[in-house]
């Protein structure tokens, strides 16, 4: 009798194993039959996906194998849930949340209603500024070289614009304030806008003519506008102001926060449209007015320096020039330059039509610097007035030939003679005897190779290289002005300090200021230094006067009823393109002080690159003569009562050279 074991089929996945049928074994997976529950008995036949054995007509189909159950770890048992439940728990969530919202909403209207209401309002507030009027620039009298004057915006709201003045209105806004009528018919209709600017800066004589009119829908606001008085001759120095009425160059620029002010503020309420609606007690603070500056210019001394350099400039065809005027204490009277530019018309300018050349612009100061070495030897004792030096035309220096201007031979030149014909030679032999590090020392105390202390914008300091760097030719060079460059103002300086008595005293350009009450505040005093002795002072003044003689390099520079001293100035300038001598021309100079005997003004005129006629004298001298006349009766200086004395410039036959 068989057993079940004995009927079960063999497995088709042990070797050896087929099926029933006698069919080769799939190459393929097998699927593995169902084990039976424990304790049951495993079914015999089935169909082939049982023991492989077709299904005979007639039999049951076995029932098909089930797959593996999975591991425990992967099995999950899942409850449908009872949605009563679901449904409850959904709607107790959604109470919650309606509740805290309620609660939200409840303590957002009971206690913090007024904060939300005060933040959605300043959503529609915005700050503007109030305009406040700008300092003036004046001259040390008060006459104005910039000054702000109230105009008016003046503006329309459609929305109050009758119908029936629609017209009238728009031909009477384009008639008086020279407008586009399309562009300000389109601003007439900007319905829904309230608030459409239709012209600016308009005279508060004009608006009130409008305004007698009584048209309605229009008003105006309150502005300033920055005037310059035409032909101040100050265009370079003063500077502009720009559309948002800030200084951008000059004195506007580098004096702007004194001159500005504080801007005022005030709340308005701003709609959809843009209408700005002024807010009632809207006030943020009150617009504060600025300083005026009251400069040391004296306004009609700027005016006519400025035209005589324009004139000289246009009859030698000259690239440019400047003019400083000051008095023997460093006060700038007067700062021209040339060329220049309309304050009115700034956009036809250029770069450096507007740039001020009297602080911007370096030059080798040539013989005009001569002063400093004979101040220096002088003032060391290494030389006197009388002193005798032989003087031929030409000196070889190392590998370098100097020579005098002239050539007049070998002379026997007093140190007296040697400033009054400008000799080169004469003068490298004294700063010889001088040496090289005291001259620098003298060279900086009359403050070349330093900034003027003016603080202008695009102030250059020039260049005074150290002693120690000066190597074969330089003590020569610069002795007679060469291998260094100054700028206008700080030359004018020299000669001050000299007119002073030896004392220099910094240049200034400020007096003071003028708070919007009229008090007047004195800027600090400049600085004070003795760079000389006043006899070695006196001394040089007789010698530049020996310049203007007969005898000297520069008698146009002479004024009927004056005695004049003063000093002549030529030297080469460096071609910016090719950086060489060769074909940059000349800068021709002269400065100068009146009257010799006992000094008040200082004229300091620089020419750059002058054509035919160049050297110092002869360019130069006719200015200095000009506007120092002029400056002389302006201040009602006293014409000269001695004559000046006579100086010995060469040697007697029968005395010895020292030199």
């Amino acid at each position: 009798m068989s057993t079940p074991r004995d009927r079960r089929p063999r497995d088709p996945r042990r070797p050896g194993a087929s099926s029933r049928s006698g069919s080769r074994p799939s190459k393929g997976p097998q699927r593995k039959p169902n084990r039976p529950a424990q304790g049951g008995r495993a079914r015999a036949g089935g169909g082939s996906g049982g023991t492989g054995r077709p299904v005979r007509r007639g039999e049951r189909p076995p029932r098909r194998s089930s797959p593996p159950p999975p591991p425990p770890l992967l099995r999950r048992t899942f409850r449908a849930g009872d949605p009563r439940k679901r449904i409850k728990a959904g709607g107790a969530i959604i109470v919650v949340i309606l509740l805290l919202f309620a609660g939200r909403l409840t303590w957002i209207q009971a206690f913090e209603a007024d904060t939300y209401a005060e933040a959605a309002a300043n959503l529609r507030m915005q700050t503007k500024d109030i305009p406040t009027l700008r300092g003036q620039i004046t001259d040390s009298e008060g006459n104005p070289f910039a000054l702000s004057v109230e105009v008016r915006d003046v503006f329309v709201d459609p929305e109050e614009v009758p119908e029936d003045e629609r017209d009238q209105l728009i031909d009477e806004l384009v008639t008086r304030f020279d407008l586009e009528e399309e562009a300000v018919a389109g601003k007439v209709d900007a319905k829904p806008s309230r608030y459409q600017v239709v012209a600016k800066e308009v005279p508060p004589g004009d608006w009130q003519e409008f305004q007698d009119l009584g048209l309605s829908g229009v008003g105006a606001d309150v502005d300033y506008e920055r005037v310059y008085p035409e032909e101040t001759g100050a265009a370079d120095l003063v500077g502009f102001v720009g559309a948002e009425g800030h200084g951008l160059e000059g004195l506007e620029g580098y004096l702007d926060s004194t001159l500005a002010g504080e801007a005022g503020k005030h709340q308005v309420e701003v709609g959809q449209d843009g209408t700005q609606i002024p807010m009632l007690n809207g006030l943020v603070r009150k617009p504060e007015a600025g300083q005026d500056v009251r400069l040391t210019l004296d306004r009609d001394l700027q005016w006519y320096a400025q035209q005589a350099l324009a004139d000289r400039v246009e009859e030698l065809e000259a690239e440019a020039g400047s003019v400083v005027v000051s008095n023997k204490e460093g006060e700038i009277l007067a700062m021209a330059d040339f060329p220049t530019y309309s304050q009115t018309d700034i956009a036809s300018s250029e770069p450096e039509d507007r740039s001020n050349g009297a602080v911007a612009s370096t030059f080798e100061p040539g013989s005009t610097n001569k002063v400093i070495t004979l101040a220096a030897a002088l003032e060391e004792g290494k030389t006197t007035p009388e002193t005798v030096y032989t003087v031929p035309y030409s000196l070889q220096y190392y590998d370098q030939t100097f020579r005098n201007s002239t050539d007049n031979g070998t002379q026997r030149l007093t140190t007296n003679g040697i400033m009054a014909q400008s000799s080169n030679v004469g003068t490298i032999k004294i700063a010889d005897q001088v040496g090289a590090p005291v001259l620098h020392r003298y060279m900086t105390g009359f403050g070349l190779g330093q900034p003027t202390g003016l603080a202008l914008p695009g102030e250059e300091a020039g260049v005074l290289t150290d002693p120690d760097d000066w190597w074969g030719t330089q003590l020569p060079s610069v002795s007679i002005g060469h291998g260094l460059s100054v700028n206008a103002v700080q030359m004018a300086s020299v000669y001050a300090t000299v007119a002073n008595g030896g004392v220099r005293v910094e240049p200034s350009l400020v007096s003071g200021t003028v708070d919007p009450e009229g008090e007047f505040t004195a800027a600090e005093e400049p600085d004070r230094q003795r760079v000389i002795s006043e006899e070695t002072a006196e001394r040089l003044q007789l010698m530049l006067e020996a310049v203007t003689s007969d005898e000297g390099t520069a008698p146009e520079a002479r004024i009927d009823g004056y005695r004049v001293a003063g000093k002549t100035g030529t030297a080469n300038r460096i071609d910016p393109e090719t950086g060489r001598y060769d074909e940059g021309g000349y800068t021709a100079t002269f400065a100068g002080f009146a009257p010799a005997d006992d000094p008040e003004l200082v004229v300091q005129v620089v020419l750059h690159n002058p054509q035919d006629t160049y050297y110092g004298g002869e360019a130069a001298g006719p200015v200095f003569n000009d506007i120092m006349s002029f400056a002389l009766k302006s201040y009602e200086v006293p014409p000269t009562d001695q004559e000046a004395p006579a100086l010995r410039l060469v040697e007697d036959e029968d005395e010895d050279a020292d030199g």
